[in-house]
């Protein structure tokens, strides 16, 4: 399923306007009551402290929003914001790139930023330089950036780093025992804040909080232990759980004797065109006999269908009349009640709505070709006519005899199956393919998310097997999703959680469906 596809099914079940959890909805602002004294104390300390600022947080954590709520809430005319993007230049020349480029300053050093920043300030506009996923900054850049926080007795910048908690050890390595950063921990949301964020979410798609009852509210909280960026993941497990759950409900009617209006007028026309060949068949007339000269007419037993025709697809006999035979019932009805469909009302290939391949065999041996059956002259016995219809069983069995070449049909499609999803499940490597061949309501364990590629590959191949990544976008950036195990129920998966190691539980996996991680594959794509 293309990722338009997938967001066509999700959007009109639900009938939303939009995706409420992608991680970019235009226009959305929320913000709790907790981070709001977070976000004075970033003021209050860029214009008091000559500190240089990190906001730590897991990924999901809400550090992006927060950022983005530090520059909309400055004052335009007074404060000029600079955003840095560690992702791809985490060294001190990537860095100091981006801010020469942003201050328009020819030289990409410390000291020519410097000056810059001087002189912005003789005209009454401060400079904040923010940078996010600053935990991919390596030691040389944080060395400039905090050279840069120093500044000058003249002037300086007010740096904000925005990372995860690995930062503060690198900073604290190059700062030794001179205090130059102070570090705010960002909190998880409270349950009552969840239940907000959500339901502002919805509300901004067209929906409402009543999409979840309160024990899902519940549920997803203690799931994402109340992280906004996991909330979403969660969130939107649950709603695509949900759908799936509501539409396999639905059960298609059984066939029985009602059929589809397209199947009961091939077979009338099949009928007609039965009847009609009947009557226009050689030999239908009588043929006039000469007075006082009896004539007698061979006939093959009406109780065994003549075996001269053969169905190529189903193996049945056909419900056209034979040259020169009585019309078989039996066929007809047979072909009437094994009409099978598929799921969306196509007949299935091989089923008896399929026009059969019709192959007539030669007639007997001295008949000629486009004859009726052989009419005996008169004899004193009637053993010419037993010699007639004797033959007749001999060709029973060749027709019946091509029914074992269908079996050859559904033995290979069973073995190629099984061995790539086997052989993806061993490998335990990262890509859609093995998610793809799992059912949709199997679950498995999330264990943790993470920026490096190289960090789930090392994951994966200290744990073993069970253990899989794939690669999802959050925020607009790759995450790596280690996942573990394939279970036919939430409650196996839930029982499978507590039988991990100690350190992989202490992240806190939480189960979902294969549907999801496959809505986010279709979404990646």
């Amino acid at each position: 399923m293309t990722s338009l596809h997938a967001d066509e099914a999700f959007l009109g079940h639900y009938q939303l306007s939009h995706d409420p959890f992608a991680p970019r909805v235009p226009g959305f602002k929320f913000f709790p009551a907790q981070r709001k004294p977070v976000l004075g104390q970033l003021h209050h300390l860029a214009r008091y402290s000559q500190l240089l600022l990190v906001v730590t947080g897991p990924l999901g954590s809400g550090k992006t929003l927060l950022r983005q709520a530090l520059v909309a809430s400055t004052n335009k005319q007074s404060v000029q914001s600079v955003v840095v993007s560690a992702r791809g230049a985490g060294d001190a020349a990537g860095v100091l790139r981006q801010v020469a480029q942003a201050l328009d300053v020819a030289t990409a050093e410390p000291n020519a930023i410097l000056k810059q920043v001087v002189q912005l300030g003789l005209t009454g506009q401060e400079v904040y330089l923010l940078v996010d996923d600053a935990e991919q900054l390596d030691e040389s850049a944080l060395e400039a950036l905090l050279a840069l926080a120093a500044g000058t007795p003249e002037g300086r910048p007010h740096v904000f780093l925005f990372g995860e908690s690995s930062l503060i050890a690198e900073l604290e390595q190059i700062s030794g025992d001179q205090e130059l950063f102070h570090v705010i921990e960002l909190q998880p949301y409270e349950e009552e804040e969840t239940r907000e964020y959500l339901a502002q979410r919805l509300e901004g798609a067209g929906a409402g909080i009543e999409l979840f009852s309160a024990q899902q509210i519940s549920d997803i909280h203690e799931s994402s232990d109340g992280w906004p960026g996991t909330i979403n993941q969660v969130a939107r497990d649950a709603m695509i759980e949900a759908m799936i759950a509501s539409r396999t409900a639905v059960k298609r009617p059984k066939m029985g004797f009602t059929m589809p209006k397209k199947h009961v007028l091939a077979i009338s026309a099949v009928v007609v065109v039965a009847v009609a060949a009947a009557w226009l068949i050689p030999g239908r007339s009588k043929a006039p006999t000469t007075a006082g000269a009896p004539t007698e007419q061979a006939q093959l037993p009406l109780g065994k269908p003549t075996p001269n025709v053969e169905f190529a697809n189903s193996g049945q006999p056909t419900n056209l009349p034979m040259v020169g035979q009585p019309v078989m019932r039996g066929p007809l009805a047979e072909e009437a009640g094994g009409i099978s469909e598929g799921d969306d009302g196509v007949p299935v290939e091989g089923s008896s709505a399929t026009p059969p391949t019709v192959t007539t065999t030669a007639p007997p041996a001295g008949v000629p070709a486009g004859q009726p059956a052989a009419v005996a002259k008169p004899t004193p016995t009637p053993a010419p006519t037993v010699a007639t219809a004797k033959p007749a069983p001999a060709p029973v069995t060749k027709p019946v005899a091509p029914a074992p070449v269908a079996k050859p049909a559904p033995a290979p499609a069973a073995k190629p199956a099984e061995k790539p999803a086997a052989t993806v499940a061993k490998a335990g490597a990262a890509g859609s393919s093995w998610y793809a061949s799992q059912p949709t309501g199997n679950f498995v364990v999330q264990i943790l998310g993470t920026s490096s590629e190289a960090n789930a590959q090392a994951f994966v191949k200290e744990q073993g097997g069970e253990y899989r990544y794939f690669k999802k976008v959050l925020n607009g950036k790759p995450l790596y999703v280690i996942t573990y195990g394939n279970f036919s129920s939430r409650a196996a998966a839930d029982s499978a959680i507590k039988t991990l190691p100690a350190k992989v539980q202490a992240g806190k996996p939480w189960p979902r469906t294969v549907a999801s991680v496959q809505q986010e594959l279709a979404t990646t794509r």
